[in-house]
């Protein structure tokens, strides 16, 4: 689908610009390659393109990696969702942003005061101590998986990559992994095809109560996980919350950012784990290389980031009229940047299109960059590097039970990219 556009963006008729903006976003047709848009927004406009929206509002679309990171570090470019024209490029995400208040949702000074709560908790030294755990618990699975067969039928996803990424953030915020179908029902309804943003409310405020519950249950029988950490904030006072004799943290507020964390902890990370093992065994050579040299998976991590890049689209919208490399963005311009674009910029990563894990992709931008970049990259690095290690090393006969066409590539709405289910066989 197309929009007409209204009027250059610089405000200046005699602009040369296509007769028509592309629609985003934009479906992927294969689960470890970008829609083809980016690639025409990058060769028709440059690097910093546009597009329309589902409204017909048209937007900036950043696809040049340079340009990214600039944009992603200018404080004239916010996060708030709070603002009326923040941009949403579906109706579903659009309820969403209208009625949630997320971490990544916010802009300095308040973003800041709550980041700087989590820290502690995703430092390298605290991810390097959860390491035997997750080995524990990756180990624990192929056992499982091993001694069952292959011949009930086994989905990488559901069965493997899913409870990795679930007991690790269980054991991070202190969350009772007996409840986790709960909670992974609730994030898959989310990234349903079929979520309509009645679905995804529903599945947000079921998400809440659960997690207000907690909150509550710990106040009174307290653990020792992060959730248990910021409760303790708010009975401490902070010079830097609004009430400069308030708590540092409402109760309300913990239950926020639990819910960030429970969500962006399992979902993301599965899907990262799932796909990057669809991706190393539709790349042969590669996974021949990892097995030849081990020392190289940590590089190899970083492509799969960096080639995969599932959480595709970051939002901004410009407080103030900003210029960059010749291109005016106005006060109030949604802005809408595709990591799956912007990992793909020539510019930056040479053949692009072509997965290499000696690359050496570390300057991606596949968990954001600047202020909001995300909090538990590490963590993430750490569970793809133990799952997919362990996975390949136990099962090296590893292959996909089912043609490529059968597996169910999830929807460009869906927030998070990837599989549904990855069915495997050895």
């Amino acid at each position: 689908m197309t929009a007409s556009p209204p009027t250059a963006a610089s405000g200046d008729p005699s602009e040369t610009l296509p007769a028509a903006y592309p629609e985003i976003p934009a479906a992927r047709t294969c689960p470890f390659q970008p829609p083809a848009l980016y690639a025409q927004l990058r060769s028709e406009q440059g690097p910093l393109a546009q597009a329309s929206l589902y409204d017909g509002r048209t937007v900036k679309v950043v696809v040049g990696h340079a340009q990214a990171r600039t944009l992603l570090t200018d404080p004239r470019v916010s996060s708030d969702w709070a603002d009326p024209d923040f941009p949403s490029p579906s109706p579903r995400r659009r309820g969403i942003i209208a009625k949630v208040n997320m971490l990544i949702g916010q802009d300095a000074p308040e973003h800041t005061r709550y980041r700087k709560l989590l820290v502690p908790t995703f430092t390298l030294r605290r991810i390097a101590e959860l390491r035997p755990a997750v080995q524990r618990t990756a180990d624990r699975l192929l056992d499982d998986i091993l001694a069952r067969g292959p011949q009930g039928g086994v989905d990488l996803f559901a069965d493997y990559a899913l409870p990795v990424s679930s007991t690790t953030i269980c054991t991070i915020l202190g969350v009772p992994y007996a409840d986790h179908e709960f909670f992974e029902r609730q994030t898959a309804r989310l990234v349903a095809r079929e979520a309509t943003e009645q679905d995804a409310l529903k599945a947000l405020i079921g998400l809440r109560q659960y997690l207000a519950g907690l909150v509550e249950t710990k106040r009174k029988e307290p653990g020792d996980g992060l959730i248990d950490a910021l409760l303790a904030q708010t009975d401490a006072p902070d010079a830097d919350a609004p009430d400069a004799d308030g708590p540092a943290l409402t109760g309300d507020d913990v239950t926020t950012l639990s819910i960030l964390l429970l969500m962006a902890g399992h979902e993301t990370t599965a899907s990262m784990i799932a796909l990057g093992t669809y991706t190393l065994l539709s790349h042969p050579d590669q996974l021949a290389a990892l097995r030849a040299d081990p020392a190289l998976l940590p590089s190899g991590i970083e492509e799969l980031l960096r080639y995969l890049s599932i959480a595709d689209i970051a939002l901004r919208i410009a407080k103030d009229d900003i210029e960059i490399d010749g291109t005016a963005i106005k006060r109030g311009d949604g802005i809408l940047l595709p990591n799956a674009g912007i990992n793909r910029d020539p510019e930056a990563f040479p053949d692009p299109d072509v997965f290499d894990v000696a690359r050496g992709a570390r300057q991606h931008t596949a968990f954001g960059y600047g202020i909001h970049q995300c909090l538990g990259q590490n963590l993430a690095r750490m569970e793809m590097e133990i799952a997919l290690g362990t996975l390949f090393a136990r099962i090296p006969t590893l292959r996909v039970a089912v043609p490529d066409a059968e597996l169910d590539v999830k929807p460009a709405h869906a927030g998070v990219q990837g599989i549904y289910a990855l069915p495997v066989t050895w």
